[in-house]
């Protein structure tokens, strides 16, 4: 695809010591603009994708591309894709006022709206916020610089209703105003139908469908849907693993 920010061929990756690859084949181009549902299983591989996206493991240099450069091997793509998701262990008795002060070159004015969007309060010590908390903390460090490529993984979680709304209507801004790319990974579907362009379904560490929402048939509520693929494609897992 001459247009995709990302392009990822022929993707193989088993973590050291593992029985199985976690990513067995994986073939993905992604455009400019796209907000992309990243949805499948527990150990389906989706984390290991985003990490493989945001250059965290090394692969060939013509494996896993981003912006046209080698994800791994050009470190200037840090400076232009942002990783968010995962634990977020800040647990240091320091108010976030104090790190803030450390965002040389951030837009003012990006970083209060952040501020007023998430919720976070300067004053909050990081020893001392909830999950919640913490979790707006890093939104808020991660999206203070403009990227061209956002790499979601399960960023909403620990958000209450508002929270999660008012992030999702940004990041759409974001697609849409600047031509951000999203790859978010999730399991919470509520109002997605409208908010993404694409959903990627991961299966077993191989990518089982990439469309756009459009082709994808949402005759039910895409909780419903998503749920009958997950069923469906368990099913012969667990019939394997009661016969031996």
């Amino acid at each position: 695809m001459p247009d995709a920010v990302i392009e990822v061929r022929d993707l193989h990756f088993r973590y050291r010591g593992a029985p199985r690859e976690v990513l067995a084949g994986v073939d993905l181009a992604v455009e400019r603009g796209t907000r992309a549902l990243v949805i499948g299983a527990n150990g389906a591989g989706k984390t290991t994708l985003l990490r493989m996206i945001a250059g965290k493991h090394m692969v060939s240099p013509e494996t896993v591309r981003v912006l046209g450069r080698s994800a791994f091997h050009d470190t200037d793509l840090a400076a232009h894709v942002e990783l968010l998701g995962g634990n977020f262990p800040f647990e240091v008795d320091l108010r976030v006022a104090e790190l803030l002060k450390h965002g040389v070159g951030v837009d003012p004015a990006r970083r209060d709206r952040l501020i007023e969007l998430l919720g976070v309060d300067p004053q909050w010590h990081m020893h001392a916020v909830s999950d919640g908390q913490r979790r707006r903390v890093q939104l808020l460090l991660g999206l203070m610089r403009p990227r061209q490529v956002l790499l979601l993984d399960e960023i909403t979680t620990d958000l209450d209703l508002v929270a999660r709304q008012d992030l999702l209507a940004f990041l759409r801004e974001e697609s849409e105003e600047r031509g951000v790319t999203i790859l978010y990974a999730t399991h919470i579907f509520d109002s997605l139908e409208e908010w993404a362009t694409h959903i990627i379904y991961v299966v077993g560490g191989r990518i089982a469908l990439a469309k756009p929402i459009g082709e994808v048939d949402l005759g039910a509520r895409l909780v419903h849907v998503v749920d009958g693929w997950l069923r469906r494609d368990a099913a012969p897992r667990a019939k394997i693993v009661l016969d031996e």
